[in-house]
């Protein structure tokens, strides 16, 4: 029997794991309103799948308890996947996927919060399951291309630029992570 990879739902909804019940429904109307099949433009079945499944496991108290337990663990794995492959130029696709992660983070904050906008890149930190260290590399390339703009109170938010960007690349992105996903099990 092989293992299931472990799927970091609160990365799924694009939620931080301290999120509070009616932050995950409000979330998850939304994503669902965009990836349901019924949607001509953005629906797509799997998505529309995977984020009710973390839904339904994220908005049951005991479910997300017991979630939570593997949780740890699993992010830490998942690191091991992104970063410790020993393919050529992994480093390089790590560094795409993180970039497009963050952006599809920014995108969903600006979204649901279009009043607060922004984000603390430790918040960033914890919803990506990437160091500090690597972030703020990130941080800085997203920043010089326009994509993300750093306030005075240390908060990024997405910018036009970076929705363009972002959806013009968020199918490649799609693919990677499959790819990827598909791999770790291997």
């Amino acid at each position: 029997m092989t293992e299931r990879p472990f799927v970091d739902l609160y990365d799924v909804l694009q939620v931080s794991p301290s999120a509070e019940p009616e932050t995950l429904h409000r979330v998850y109307r939304l994503l669902a309103q965009r990836w349901h099949p019924d949607n001509p433009r953005t629906g797509n079945v799997a998505q529309f799948r995977a984020i009710h499944e973390a839904y339904v496991v994220l908005s049951d108290p005991a479910k997300r308890a017991q979630y939570d337990l593997s949780y740890a663990e699993g992010r830490q794995n998942r690191w091991r996947v992104l970063f410790d492959e020993p393919r050529a130029g992994s480093n390089f696709e790590a560094e795409q996927n993180v970039r497009l992660t963050v952006l599809e983070i920014l995108y969903a904050h600006r979204r649901g919060e279009p009043n607060t906008p922004g984000i603390f890149v430790v918040d960033l930190e914890g919803l990506t399951g990437t160091a500090r260290e690597h972030l703020e590399f990130t941080m800085w390339y997203l920043v010089q291309k326009g994509l993300v703009l750093r306030s005075d109170n240390s908060r990024v938010t997405i910018t036009a630029n970076g929705v363009d960007y972002l959806e013009a690349n968020h199918q490649e992105n799609l693919i990677r992570r499959r790819i990827a996903a598909s791999s770790a099990a291997a």
